[in-house]
């Protein structure tokens, strides 16, 4: 497991945000970028989640941030997902985990005695120059939106 810190650079990684549309983290420094990592398209609390940062979009511009959602699932169940709920977030897909790998959000999980892998729900801010501004861990959801746009406020 990767174990990032603040002020620490943030990974350099590739973001598939769609079939034939691919972005590295680094060519979006100048600005600061929100990275939320949640586990599964279409749940319950991951669908709460983007649905709060989508609702919250045009907050995170009007302070200079992007803001990107991450799941392992496939780009395509990613963009069904994005259509059926109408979230306005850029929703990025690392079905071979290699970004989750690199963000140490790809950790073993247990559920009804039985252990795997998954996504720790986490939220990364990266700031203007490329180093990682806050983390937080085993995000709860409701009220995290706001405590992201507040750090967000005080870059």
């Amino acid at each position: 497991m990767t174990d990032l810190a603040i002020s620490a650079p943030a990974p350099d990684v590739d973001l598939m945000l769609g079939d034939d549309q691919t972005v590295k983290l680094s060519s979006l420094q100048g600005s600061p970028v929100v990275i939320y990592f949640y586990p599964k398209a279409d749940t319950p609390a991951c669908t709460e989640e983007c649905i709060a940062f989508s609702q919250a979009k045009a907050q995170f511009e009007a302070l200079g941030a992007k803001v990107i959602g991450i799941s392992p699932d496939p780009v395509a169940k990613n963009a069904k997902f994005k259509g059926k709920h109408g979230l306005t977030v850029d929703i990025a897909s690392d079905p071979d985990t290699a970004v989750c790998q690199a963000f140490g959000v790809w950790v073993e999980k247990s559920m009804y005695g039985k252990t795997y892998m998954g996504v720790e729900r986490s939220t990364f801010l990266v700031a203007a120059d490329g180093k990682i501004a806050q983390i937080w861990r085993k995000v709860k959801v409701k009220g995290h939106v706001d405590a992201v746009l507040e750090a967000v406020r005080g870059l």
